[in-house]
């Protein structure tokens, strides 16, 4: 063996012996827990994804919604006819010779004269101007990409100009902030790209296409971008940290209630299939929530992202049953559910089996080669798989839930399933004990619980202290959330997520939902965080999740902390992560009243001195919103003893963040 081999297995031993010195034996009397407690969960609710997480800028570019998303869309909704310099024509929505049979509305300009009367600075032209989400927000010194298929329909090649303008009021000419001109000759389907660079920082600029030759030209698939995403992947930069900086383990897609479509019928139900080819040939898609989905957040770029956050990715497949709320079935005693004949569950099945291996097979099997061909030839490595979200449990569920159960298992035994406890999850609910007693009968993995309840349920309830703990299914809390988002809502929740560290043994998985809400598009309140074009606005239960992503670990410690006069209103926990060999505090005040905890950290023998101390505290009605953030935590540096004397103050939250 030559010496540089020799001394490349010598700096691997070293590398894998400073690696083994940072795991630490955990000290006697803690429990194992799971160290994937706090994920996140994204539904395309209340315009999360188009104009928000994903980070294109305008609004129905692919000419695709339509008045069965919402009553009086169409293919023009979102989009002008503008047309300075008094210039004439038409335009044309028209299916005829579509890019892609998913995508079969494009929009034909007709100009039948170039005018010369300009309105500002030489401008003239016949086309289309779009508004964006509520305006388009751009920043002096960035770049912004503009991309359009477009198809010239006669002899004459056309020159195009785009530009991103400011509006100064009726009569007034709008201020140039960047244009760009495109020569258009080609008689087919071709992309056209260009750069606008903008010098100024304006928040409500729109977006003009403008044809400057007589004729006839095709256009679909407009589509603006920031030149600057979250690692350069398409997701809007602000937002994508947002939820890097809460530190989760997983994020479940792409709903909800999105997952089986809602209430509209199957022809709505979310197919995984459609959505991570190239954009131009994704199906878009009515959202639940009564707007329009257009895939260009689609499961590719939730795979993506998860592996540029370093989450595990949970996608959750239908299961061939309808959403009880089809047809009203939400007003009805007994709601009603849909469901796919047992002779065509095939295709249903198919889904689960190809979906695996898109993420996972290698560039060789069918799947696997379009999870390459779209840039990832590296397999995903998928390994939860969620069937089903809140259906009523049902005999017609249950059968169809089994038969994909099976077939995915018997493949794939590898895949964790993620089940569902049905739309209710409380023990008297009928749903949620079919849920379980299916998931028992199957030795489930896994089992999707959902409630949404005022703060005194978060306050006085600790139900998974009675859980068996012999039982083979574990529980993911996979939506939840208290009914407001004031700060003693927010340490209800703190105080519910300590005991569930304590019972991390039954449960796995948690995440609180809705994740994102638009200020002017909301369909769901509360939600973790709210957006407008210009930022994020973080509630105070944001604040208390990322203090528990911060604070995952593999150990729970229970008798650590005794705090004097504890009520249901206050709470603490030890976790210890042996991968980084950090000590993780937490004491939570949800009461008027201050406190005081004692902390014996004995066991702990490599104790370092010096902390981080982070507090969340303020009045409990103070609330996060567009007009105020009263609420944010703050961190210093503090000296830490084996035992000490803390204050807990009133309306609360604290950890301190020991290195061992």
């Amino acid at each position: 063996m030559n010496k540089r081999i020799l001394l490349g297995v010598a700096l691997m031993a070293a590398s894998l012996g400073a690696n083994a010195q940072k795991t630490m034996s955990p000290p006697s009397g803690g429990k194992a827990i799971s160290d994937e407690l706090i994920g996140i969960f994204f539904e395309d609710i209340s315009s999360a994804a188009d104009g928000g997480l994903y980070a294109e800028l305008v609004q129905n570019g692919s000419f695709e919604f339509n008045p069965t998303e919402r009553d009086g869309w169409g293919p023009g909704t979102a989009w002008r006819l503008i047309r300075p310099g008094h210039s004439l024509g038409f335009m044309q929505p028209l299916s005829d010779k579509p890019i892609h049979p998913n995508n079969p509305t494009f929009m034909r300009l007709n100009i039948e004269r170039v005018g010369h009367y300009y309105d500002f600075s030489g401008w003239t032209g016949f086309g289309l101007q779009n508004d964006g989400f509520n305006g388009i927000s751009v920043k002096a010194g960035e770049d912004y990409c503009f991309s359009a298929f477009m198809r010239n329909v006669d002899e004459t090649a056309k020159t195009v100009r785009v530009a991103l303008v400011q509006p100064q009021g009726w009569g007034k000419d709008p201020k140039l902030l960047a244009d760009a001109e495109i020569k258009v000759s080609a008689a087919q389907w071709t992309k056209y790209d260009a750069q606008l660079s903008v010098g100024e920082t304006v928040t409500n600029a729109v977006l003009q296409i403008l044809v400057l030759d007589k004729g006839a030209l095709d256009i679909d698939m407009v589509s603006l971008m920031p030149g600057t995403t979250f690692k350069g992947h398409g997701m809007r930069a602000d937002l994508a940290q947002a939820l890097a900086d809460l530190h989760p383990k997983f994020m479940r897609f792409p709903g909800g209630c999105v997952v089986h479509g809602g209430g509209d019928g199957f022809w709505n139900t979310y197919r995984w299939k459609t959505t991570v080819g190239p954009k131009e040939q994704r199906r878009g898609l009515k959202n639940t929530w009564g707007y329009h989905q257009s895939m260009g957040l689609g499961y590719f770029e939730y795979f993506q992202f998860c592996e540029d956050l370093g989450m595990e990715p949970v996608p959750i497949l239908p299961c061939g049953v309808s959403c009880q709320g089809t047809n009203g079935g939400w007003g009805m005693k007994d709601q009603a559910q849909d469901w796919v004949p047992m002779d065509q569950m095939d295709e249903w099945v198919d889904d689960a089996l190809d979906l695996i291996e898109w993420a996972n097979g290698d560039v060789n099997t069918r799947w696997g080669r379009v999870r390459a061909e779209a840039g990832h030839p590296e397999p995903f490595n998928l390994k939860y798989l969620g069937l089903g979200n809140e259906e009523r449990i049902s005999p017609e569920f249950i059968e169809r839930f089994k038969f994909i159960y099976k077939r995915v298992r018997e493949k794939h035994p590898e895949i964790v399933i993620v089940g569902t406890a049905g739309p209710g999850s409380h023990p008297e609910n009928p749903d949620f004990q079919n849920g379980w007693k299916l998931a028992e009968e199957l030795e489930m993995p896994i089992l999707d619980e959902h409630y949404y309840e005022p703060r005194d349920f978060f306050l006085n309830n600790r139900q998974y202290d009675n859980y068996p703990r012999d039982r083979k299914t574990k529980v993911y809390l996979g939506e939840y959330a208290a009914k407001d988002k004031k700060l003693i809502d927010a340490l209800a929740e703190g105080l519910y997520l300590l005991h569930v560290e304590r019972n991390g043994d039954v449960v796995c998985m948690t995440s609180y939902a809705p994740l994102f809400a638009r200020k002017d598009n909301t369909n769901w309140n509360p939600d973790l965080i709210y957006f407008d074009n210009e930022r994020a606005y973080l509630t105070c239960s944001y604040y208390v999740q990322q203090m528990f992503g911060l604070s995952s670990g593999d150990y729970f410690y229970g008798d650590c902390v005794n705090i004097d006069g504890a009520t249901n209103l206050q709470g603490q926990s030890v976790i210890l992560n042996t991968k980084t060999r950090q000590l993780f505090v937490k004491l939570c005040n949800a009461s008027a009243e201050a406190k005081k905890a004692d902390i014996d950290l004995s066991r702990f023998k490599s104790l370092k001195g010096n902390a981080t101390k982070t507090v969340i505290a303020g009045n409990a009605e103070d609330e996060n919103n567009y007009e105020q953030q009263p609420i944010k935590p703050q961190s210093s540096t503090v000296k830490v003893k084996k035992k000490m004397t803390v204050d807990m103050p009133p309306y609360s939250i604290q950890m301190y963040q020991i290195n061992l």
